[in-house]
């Protein structure tokens, strides 16, 4: 079996989107119980996330060369997917590095911040967002039941 970027693409771009979910309600969790352990946990759960996100990004550019040339694989709908890719690559990070300011504040000080923990929590509600609508985007590549054209009208459903 021969293992190429796609593969691996694909193996791995699954971690940022279930990992930010799971971060959030982890975070959800720990502001409910008021638990600085949870918290801690879901502030983790960011840092690894945004580490991982940085080899799926990476991935992405040897999985392009791959899929390319399949047919039904624009260059319109890879480069949407890679456009936001990027911005969520940013957004990413920018929640890891907010998350890992947590826990050395936590070190530092016993405890995290709230001011930390809002931003936390708000910059995980937008990077969630972007995360899913980018991973929509890479699945239109080659899921064509997912793109908007594949989305039936009543034009253009028989006997209507």
């Amino acid at each position: 079996m021969h293992i190429n970027w796609a593969h691996v693409h694909l193996m791995i771009n699954h971690f940022p989107v279930i990992g930010v979910f799971g971060g959030i309600l982890l975070l959800v969790y720990a502001l409910v119980r008021k638990s600085e352990e949870v918290k801690m946990v879901s502030l983790g759960v960011f840092v690894l996330i945004a580490l991982i996100t940085i080899p799926v990004f990476l991935t992405g550019e040897g999985a392009e060369d791959v899929v390319k040339h399949i047919p039904g694989v624009t260059e319109a709908y890879i480069g949407r997917h890679e456009e936001l890719a990027e911005l969520t690559l940013v957004l990413m990070e920018i929640l890891g590095v907010l998350s890992l300011t947590g826990l050395v504040l936590l070190k530092l000080k016993g405890s995290i911040p709230a001011i930390i923990v809002i931003l936390v929590l708000v910059m995980s509600l937008i990077t969630a967002t972007f995360v899913g609508i980018t991973a929509n985007l890479g699945g239109q590549i080659r899921h064509t039941e997912i793109r908007e054209s594949a989305v039936p009208t009543p034009e253009s459903q028989p006997g209507k």
